[in-house]
């Protein structure tokens, strides 16, 4: 367990929409921590702290919890981020027990150089995994090197780590190579564009007459 993941937390006292605003202005996040058939408890946390920890070891971070001297395992399950200044405005938090397994999702990173001519396209970045809470994989690497056009990888072919189980539908396609499009093509396709806008337009007159 590393000690960059330990955050200090406090109780919760005021609650309601001014009391929220007046914590984001003290750097602080509201949370609420549950899980284990324990009362949800509100908490803060400090603002910058929890940022750089999401930063560090990502969303999927295991987090010690100082709870006013109290200390608890906690993995976040929501963070709620504004969609402009990117303050975080608010987590939940499962509480966790060493020796349990959560379930959570694990960025998966396209590597390598596929064959020459082919075209490598991502459909799912993410898969969704059973793992020991103490050892949560930071991401899962999979390789296109040398691959040629027609192969595919999908969530079962990923090498998962000892104990851990898939959740996500083994048949999710995550990877496709293919052909790439040849100059002739996508002149092809750029002279076919205007005639099928041409067609639409003509199609709406047609309508509206």
């Amino acid at each position: 367990m590393s000690d960059a993941n330990k955050l200090a937390a406090t109780v919760r006292t005021e609650f309601g929409k001014g009391a929220s605003r007046r914590a984001r202005r003290d750097f602080k996040v509201p949370a609420v921590l549950y899980g284990h058939n324990t009362e949800p408890r509100h908490l803060l946390l400090g603002a910058l702290e929890f940022a750089a920890i999401l930063r560090h070891a990502g969303t999927n971070a295991l987090l010690t919890l100082d709870i006013e001297g109290e200390e608890q395992l906690a993995l976040p399950k929501q963070i709620d981020v504004h969609p402009l200044t990117r303050v975080i405005e608010h987590t939940d938090l499962l509480v966790v027990k060493k020796g349990e397994k959560v379930v959570v999702e694990i960025t998966v990173l396209v590597t390598g150089e596929a064959a020459p001519g082919t075209l490598v396209t991502t459909d799912a970045d993410v898969i969704e995994v059973e793992v020991d809470a103490l050892n949560i994989p930071e991401d899962f690497e999979i390789s296109v090197e040398g691959a040629e056009a027609g192969t595919q990888i999908t969530a079962a072919d990923v090498t998962l780590p000892a104990g851990a189980t898939l959740v996500s539908d083994p048949e999710t396609l995550l990877v496709n190579v293919m052909e790439a499009p040849s100059g002739a093509d996508l002149e092809a396709d750029e002279e076919a564009a205007p005639e099928g806008e041409a067609a639409e337009d003509a199609a709406k007159a047609a309508e509206e007459g």
